[in-house]
């Protein structure tokens, strides 16, 4: 099987749409050679997938991209809320919320925020970021076929171009090629869930007379509830261009033909209520909500990721966000393991950490779009359909009870009923500000190339045993000591109780994954921390 190779790469991605290309550039990050394959010609020219939540423009801020979004997503940075309407010109009108962050409160869990950025402007900041770090990407380049053995994948690709083939070998395969995703169904991956939710036409148009009739309501979208006319109403540009989501039956044997430009015109002009509207429609495209999950994140050396491992009701932008961290979860374990620090073993713990989180988000993206009677979506049957509950829970206090963690508590749920970012293994590290060499950062900006310890900077025998199980583990561990004097590496800011914020004592420690996950904390002082931060390490490594 190893014969005949053209190319031989660490790592394959098949996908090159928001997940893959997110992956692309959270390995170049690290430092691991890849190529990624996509067989359309460039990234996507469809505005959606819009709403990038704060988890989310996390990973982009430590990965280098978060400025770039927010440049290419400036547009529509006064957008918020999300409206609900009879129509735009009637009395019936409802703000499900008007702001995403009311009171700022958002300041206090994190250093970034949210972003709404459409999929057309995100995709192509990606390709550039990861191109800049060496990414190898690949448009209109096809996969054909692909075997596995215990060593490694070998695939078949096509370049759509010029119809050459390439015989790539790869230690490990990332599937971020979709809902219908061929990878899976070739590894009979199964999937559970409600199935499909509801389906919808995505309507591209130009009208220079909608924005007067909006007016001074910056929705992120507007949920039109005319029985006739329902749809929902997104803002491209704020100006002339937008999109329109019109409810699509193909059960009924409704067709994509059927939705010609003179319909979708009418349905338009009918939803906002404005008979006289021009509009001047540009692009269609078909798209499904469902909810479904995997039964498994991959086989032997194939993962998947993104759609291809779940699909969730559109409402909240959960999928595109979920599938984003999926990537990022993912990409420091294959660094890890292809740099010879860790074991396979901890490739296992992917799908031990995301399935979970699928499933609980999934479940929420569809309680969400019943609270908020999206369009076309009727909520099922049974208990906990339309069950209401806070967003950040979902988006930032989502934890791993299994895993890559050493003291979680595998009987707590995934998802908490509120914010407990305090510290506790298999939660998203506390973010603090500190100073760090006369610059102010967060300490969320400390974790992506390398686990990291924190410890209080009057005990120094937790940064010496740091420096030591790394040498004796061949692994890149960075140890910093808070506080304030010169021996501290960090001071935070304003006199914070960095230990109190993170859940242990100033004779303590904590120590934190590469994508700012707690590993482990060590609640008080130890006789020999060099032989209990050895034995966390190696477990984390290389846990089975």
């Amino acid at each position: 099987m190893n014969e005949n190779v053209d190319h031989r790469v660490p790592v394959l991605i098949v996908g090159g749409s928001l997940v893959g290309l997110s992956a692309s550039l959270f390995l170049s990050r690290l430092g691991v050679d890849h190529l990624l394959v996509e067989k359309h010609r460039g990234t996507s020219t469809h505005p959606r997938g819009r709403g990038n939540n704060v988890r989310t423009m996390e990973l982009f801020r430590t990965a280098g991209a978060e400025a770039a979004i927010r440049d290419a997503a400036s547009v529509l940075a006064g957008n918020h809320g999300i409206l609900q309407a009879g129509s735009l010109t009637g009395d019936d009108q409802e703000w499900l919320f008007k702001e995403i962050d009311p009171g700022g409160g958002l300041a206090r869990f994190s250093p970034s925020g949210w972003c709404l950025c459409s999929q057309n402007d995100l995709e192509p900041v990606l390709v550039e970021r990861a191109r800049s770090l060496g990414g190898d990407l690949r448009f209109s380049t096809e996969l054909l076929t692909f075997e596995q053995d215990p060593d490694g994948v070998t695939a078949v690709l096509k370049d759509r171009e010029t119809g050459e083939h390439t015989t790539v070998r790869a230690d490990y395969l990332i599937a971020a090629d979709g809902p219908r995703s061929p990878i899976r169904e070739q590894l009979r991956i199964g999937q559970s869930g409600a199935g499909d939710l509801f389906h919808n036409v995505s309507i591209t148009f130009r009208s220079r007379g909608l924005a007067p009739v909006v007016g001074d309501r910056r929705f992120i979208v507007c949920y039109l509830t005319k029985p006739d006319a329902d749809g929902a109403l997104l803002p491209v540009d704020n100006g002339e261009s937008w999109v329109f989501h019109a409810p699509w039956q193909p059960e009924r044997g409704e067709t994509m033909e059927d939705f010609t430009d003179e319909r979708c015109a009418e349905h338009i002009r009918r939803a906002v209520g404005a008979p006289g509207l021009d509009v001047e429609i540009t692009g269609k495209a078909p798209w499904h909500a469902a909810e479904r999950v995997a039964e498994r994140y991959g086989s032997g050396r194939v993962f998947l990721a993104g759609d291809s491992a779940h699909e969730m009701s559109p409402t909240g932008a959960f999928g595109s966000n979920t599938g984003i961290q999926d990537a990022h979860n993912l990409a420091w374990k294959l660094a890890a393991v292809i740099d010879g620090a860790a074991g396979p073993g901890l490739l296992e713990t992917y799908e031990a950490e995301r399935l979970p989180v699928a499933r609980a988000t999934g479940a929420r993206a569809s309680a969400r779009s019943a609270e908020h009677s999206h369009p076309g979506f009727a909520a099922p049957a049974g208990p906990g359909g339309g069950r209401k509950g806070g967003m950040l829970p979902v988006v930032l206090g989502y934890r791993y009870v299994r895993g890559a963690v050493v003291g979680a508590d595998p009987e707590l749920p995934v998802v908490p009923e509120g914010m407990d970012l305090t510290g506790m293994p298999g939660t998203r590290a506390p973010h603090l500000w500190v100073v760090r060499d006369g610059a102010r950062v967060s300490t969320l900006d400390l974790y992506e190339r390398a686990f990291v310890l924190l410890a209080d900077a009057g005990r120094p025998q937790w940064r010496a045993a740091a420096a030591r199980v790394a040498e004796r583990l061949s692994v890149r561990l960075d140890a910093f000591g808070i506080g304030s004097g010169p021996e501290a590496d960090l001071e935070p800011v304003d006199g914070a109780d960095w230990a109190a914020a993170h859940g242990t004592s100033a004779g303590g420690a904590v120590l934190v994954r590469p994508d700012g996950f707690v590993a482990w904390r060590c609640e008080d002082a130890v006789d020999d921390p060099e032989a209990v931060l050895h034995e966390v390490m190696t477990a984390l490594l290389h846990r089975a």
